[in-house]
Formats: C-alpha cells, structure tokens, sequence
C-alpha cells in the first residue's frame, strides 16, 4: 500500500503511486512465478478495464515496467525472466478475480490505516496475505 501524503511529502519529486504499486505487485508476483518453477511461462496479469484511454495509459507504463524499463528502488528485480502480459476486462464482465479484489481491498486498507482497531474482516483473510507494506 501506498501512503499518498507520506510519499508526496518526502520526495521532491515522486513518481505517481499507482506506478510504484503496479512495480511492487510486478515484482512480487515475478518473485513468486519463478519460486514456482514457472519462470519464462507467460503469465496474464487482470485488470478491471475502465475506458480505452486510462486502459491505453495504463498498459503502457505495465509494458515499461515488464521491460524493466523502470527501475527505482534499491531492489532491482528482472521482469523479463517472467512474461507478463496485461488483460484488460470490464467490470460488466463479472469476474470472480474482480469480486474478490473488491472483497478484500477494504479489510486490507483499514489495516493499513488503523492497525489498532478491530478488523474480524482483515483476521478472516490474514492468512492469505503474503505482506502487508506500506510505502515509504
């Protein structure tokens, strides 16, 4: 996750955060690929289509980024080693992959934001989250 306000007040110039968040899920999920002995097997990444223009934009970065075309960070991770390619599917479509991204986006969020409070949504997924980050 990332934190707007921390992130645009100790970077001079800060790259936008839903790049810096599509980089992180990019190399986790390569990360995960090749401990799954999947490393040069295309993978298809979801996303929830939201109009050609913003789809267009969007893509573009995912394609600058699987060609390691970005780099930032300490962390230097070789997307190339595992093939993404970006999908693009309207909500309309009714994906299980959409619902349960909507599931469980508010749980993780309200953790992030309020780790103190109560959260019985967060304790039934927790299990199933592999990190939690919040960035920076």
């Amino acid at each position: 996750m990332i934190d707007k306000f921390r992130h645009k007040a100790r970077y001079v110039n800060p790259w936008n955060p839903y790049e810096i968040a599509m980089q992180f899920c990019m190399e986790k999920l390569s990360d995960k690929l090749i401990r799954e002995g999947q490393e040069g097997q295309l993978t298809h990444v979801l996303f929830e289509g939201r109009g050609r223009e913003e789809d267009r934009q969007l893509e573009l970065e995912f394609r600058r980024i699987a060609q390691n075309g970005k780099q930032w960070g300490w962390r230097s991770v070789d997307l190339m080693r595992t093939p993404l390619e970006p999908l693009f599917v309207p909500k309309s479509a009714n994906l299980a992959g959409h619902q349960l991204s909507d599931i469980i986006v508010r749980p993780i969020a309200l953790r992030a934001l309020r780790p103190d409070q109560a959260n019985r949504a967060f304790d039934t997924i927790k299990d199933r989250v592999s990190a939690l980050t919040i960035f920076p």
